[in-house]
């Protein structure tokens, strides 16, 4: 089916967004087909002005809360790239356009109730059509889903085995997380509160692998002692995604990483009585779904964002022993920065490296893995290195 664009970029006039656009406009200005999509034909035009896209950049008037609307949107191009959340807000009727449409989609979403719900509502017709669904192509929760990944290869090269137990651990991190993730924080609480079974899908560490229910795996909301790496560590706020979604590759690849993987997300403080106290002081610390916290549209400076970065460690250890470590680091700030670069290339992966991938709801380990590190490495500022093996 010929389509008019490549990818539009829905919420381009929102902060995220328009981030997204930039990067865009100034990393293919050419051989992209690409539009801005959102509710305000003016809002568009003056970030397009403002961001220093081509005049002629396409610009398509759409509304999650109207239908028509996101069916004529769908069914002009191959990719829709959303950053329009909280997504349990209105993100439902977009993805079961897309999946009846055969359009390709990616979102930044941290909702694991909501991307169960969606598994089940729409991955059979994502099938039928082709469309390939991608949920978390974001900070949540690409650098943890491929650095585990890369892990396991290199355990896999070394021992012929996956590692049966993999901990990351989030070393340093500088950036705000942001608005839209507040946000769906704040909605996924009130869901919790309203229908019955989100609570326990939000505890479950399988809730996005029907059918499948691993090991017992370790809780992760509590500080402790990481005797292993003689350092305390505290609850780190995207594990309870990022864990869900690492499970949900293993699953989609054939349980490549074993049926018996325990995997582990958790904040690097320091040693002794200082990290301790600060490990208790982040585990304390609820502001992110507070009032007054960072609003959807609201963000950083450029500035800001330019001195972010992330430095995350993976260890994978083995059934013999044998261990190995990966490092993924970004010269962002995760939230924004670093973000818009992901779910940009995201898209692009999509259509090109991974375009004969069939349909269904996948998460981008497993259905771009290696094509969308390598394009992370290449353009992103995002390293991937194994630095144990």
């Amino acid at each position: 089916m010929s389509r008019e664009f490549d990818i539009i970029v829905f919420g381009a006039s929102g902060f995220t967004g328009r981030l997204v656009a930039e990067y865009l406009a100034e990393t293919y200005p050419a051989g992209v087909r690409w539009a801005m999509g959102g509710r305000n034909h003016d809002k568009l035009a003056a970030v397009r002005d403002e961001i220093g896209a081509p005049k002629d950049t396409p610009l398509v008037v759409c509304d999650s809360d109207d239908k028509a609307s996101l069916e004529a949107m769908v069914r002009s191009t191959k990719v829709v790239l959303t950053t329009v959340g909280p997504y349990q807000l209105y993100g439902n009727e977009l993805v079961a356009a897309c999946a009846a449409h055969g359009t390709d989609y990616v979102d930044l979403c941290g909702e694991p109730a909501w991307m169960r719900k969606m598994i089940d509502a729409h991955e059979s017709a994502a099938k039928a059509s082709g469309a390939r669904i991608v949920f978390s192509c974001g900070f949540d929760s690409i650098p943890f889903d491929l650095g585990v990944q890369m892990a396991q290869e290199a355990m896999i090269a070394k021992t012929g085995k996956p590692a049966t137990r993999v901990k990351g651990r989030v070393r340093k991190m500088k950036g705000t997380f942001s608005g839209g993730t507040a946000a769906s924080l704040k909605a996924t609480m009130a869901a919790a509160m309203k229908e019955p079974g989100v609570l326990d899908l939000l505890r479950n560490p399988f809730a996005l692998t029907p059918g499948f229910e691993g090991p017992t795996q370790p809780h992760g909301m509590k500080p402790y002692l990481d005797e292993e790496m003689g350092t305390w560590v505290a609850p780190f706020v995207m594990a309870p995604i990022n864990t869900r979604n690492v499970h949900r590759t293993n699953a989609l690849l054939g349980h490549k990483y074993g049926a018996e993987l325990t995997y582990e997300e958790m904040m690097v403080t320091g040693p002794g009585e200082k990290g301790e106290a600060m490990a208790h002081a982040i585990a304390g610390d609820k502001s992110l779904g507070a009032e007054g916290g960072p609003k959807p549209g609201e963000g950083p400076s450029k500035e800001e964002r330019e001195t972010g970065y992330y430095d995350v460690l993976f260890i994978a250890k083995g059934d013999n022993g044998d261990d190995v470590e990966v490092v993924v680091t970004g010269n962002r700030d995760p939230g924004y920065g670093s973000t818009s670069k992901m779910i940009a290339e995201s898209a692009l992966c999509l259509l090109n490296e991974a375009k004969d991938a069939g349909g269904g709801i996948w998460t981008p380990g497993a259905v771009m893995g290696p094509a969308l590190r390598a394009r992370l490495i290449a353009r992103a500022g995002i390293t991937f290195d194994v630095v144990k093996s």
